[in-house]
């Protein structure tokens, strides 16, 4: 962990216990010791296999474990998450249809449903052929140009919007429509072998991807469009997240390297249009949403061309260029608040999002996997991946409050070097930095999603590949991992599985 980050959140428990009672001081030096990164590898921590705290799932891990509920859940949450759910299966048709409930699909839209890109509720994954013998339905195409105008300097400097959309195909490529429409194109994507050497004479092929997009239907993309591919990510643990204080996050940041360590992370600040305000971005690869509901609302919307509290435009992300979309059929009608999805299937699809529990650990004691941990810890991987927090405390969400979590993220921005840079900035994000992903959940990943694909779009074909595409911040320990023996690599690896 970089060690002006860690004093800077142990300095603000000690300043709050200094102005508060007795009780709050000892309660306060009681969660830095317990948030403090171990240098002890002999046996597991305290409480370590519960990467979620109280709401860890402890069921046998099997296909469906990222679909549990948090383990901690009244009986009245219980039945609002099983419902949500529902909605978050829910095939929406086209409109006009008998189930007035379920339509207002697109008319253009990359999904039917929530869980046909979060299958299982798992990591999406990148097509295995090119159309028409496979499709991208869990993974997709982010599209945006450079501010051109005052008014477009203008929204992305106040950050009420983060990109400014492509003018003619918006901020995301939708390669489906409702029947009696086109849709604006399809994806292509080519892989190119790179060898890398690791210290033991080991040969890694990484593959290298190239994007294209072809069989536009609405003409030309303008040409400075930014294009940013991006797989769907593990549903888990979201409301534990969204439960780190945001003081605690922000403290970690040291965009200028004061530390000279080399870690230069730092927060996405965007536009919460719930609050009305700019706050810290945590949800999304590059931190592009503040709140599980925004981001539940905008997929809605982008994905699935579901008007909804969050994104209320009938016809989703359809530009003004797209005329027979913005005219086509929509599912808005005044009992669902002249909308396609009202504000209680977003509550109730958020609440379902927020409480999806973490597994449970496996191996914890292991001896392998203790001797791996060793090696991410002191290898610094934990710089970026910061094991463990303490969550704040909310009356209104009471089984995610005051829980001790391992997610293994700062949820900031680093720059992850060229070899994964996408060229695409997004807010305060620039073309090669990327958010720190949660790990939790990782080794589950063949279990519930059966592959083992990695990074924003699926290029990595395995963890060992994961890491050896981390450059830039992440550069030096990956130097690291390369000079490892086999068996501390396997070690490494396995500790990794068990999260």
């Amino acid at each position: 962990m970089r060690r002006n980050a860690l004093g800077k959140i142990l300095a603000s428990l000690a300043a709050l216990a200094m102005m508060n009672s007795p009780a709050i001081a000892a309660a306060t030096d009681r969660i830095a010791d317990i948030i403090r990164p171990t240098t002890d590898f002999s046996a597991a921590e305290k409480y370590e296999a519960m990467s979620g705290g109280a709401a860890t799932s402890r069921k046998l891990p099997n296909g469906d474990a990222f679909s549990q509920s948090s383990a901690n859940l009244s009986l009245e949450a219980e039945m609002k998450f099983k419902v949500g759910n529902g909605f978050f299966k829910r095939i929406w048709v086209s409109a006009p249809s008998s189930t007035q409930a379920s339509d207002g699909l697109g008319p253009l839209f990359n999904a039917r449903s929530c869980q046909r890109c979060h299958l299982k509720d798992g990591r999406g994954h990148p097509p295995v052929a090119n159309p028409p013998l496979d499709d991208a339905v869990s993974m997709f195409l982010r599209l945006s140009v450079p501010a051109t105008t005052a008014a477009e300097r203008g929204l992305l400097d106040s950050r009420r919007a983060s990109v400014i959309g492509e003018p003619t195909y918006g901020t995301q490529l939708q390669d489906f429509a409702i029947q009696g429409h086109d849709a604006e194109g399809q994806m292509f994507v080519t892989y190119t072998e790179r060898p890398e050497m690791l210290g033991d004479g080991t040969i890694v092929n990484l593959r290298v991807p190239a994007y294209r997009i072809e069989n536009l239907k609405f003409g030309p993309m303008r040409a400075d469009a930014m294009m940013s591919p991006r797989i769907a990510p593990p549903m888990i643990g979201l409301g534990l997240l969204e439960m780190i204080d945001a003081q605690d996050l922000l403290a970690l940041e040291d965009p200028e390297d004061r530390d000279g360590d080399s870690i230069s992370g730092k927060a996405n600040r965007v536009w919460d249009s719930d609050a009305g305000k700019v706050v810290l971005g945590r949800f999304g690869w590059k931190a592009g949403n503040p709140t599980i509901r925004q981001q539940s609302g905008n997929a809605f919307a982008g994905d699935i061309g579901i008007s909804n509290p969050i994104a209320p435009e009938a016809w989703g992300d359809c530009t003004a260029a797209e005329h027979a979309c913005r005219a086509g059929p929509h599912g808005d009608s005044p009992q669902y608040d002249n909308l396609e999805a009202n504000e209680e299937v977003l509550a109730l699809v958020s609440h379902y999002s927020r409480n999806l529990a973490v597994p449970v650990r496996r191996d914890v004691d292991a001896p392998m996997v203790l001797h791996g941990k060793q090696i991410f810890y002191e290898s610094g991987c934990v710089s970026c991946h910061v094991p463990k927090y303490v969550t704040r405390t909310d009356p209104t969400q009471p089984e995610l409050s005051h829980q001790l979590i391992w997610p293994y993220t700062d949820l900031l921005l680093h720059d992850m070097g060229a070899g994964l840079a996408d060229g695409r900035p997004e807010g305060d994000a620039g073309g090669s930095e990327w958010r720190t992903p949660p790990l939790w959940g990782l080794g589950l990943t063949q279990t519930v999603s059966g592959h083992t694909f990695f990074l924003h779009d699926g290029r990595a074909r395995n963890l060992l590949e994961a890491i050896l595409w981390h450059g830039g911040e992440a550069a030096t320990a990956t130097a690291t991992v390369k000079r490892l023996s086999k068996a501390d690599r396997d070690a490494l690896i396995a500790f990794l599985e068990s999260l």
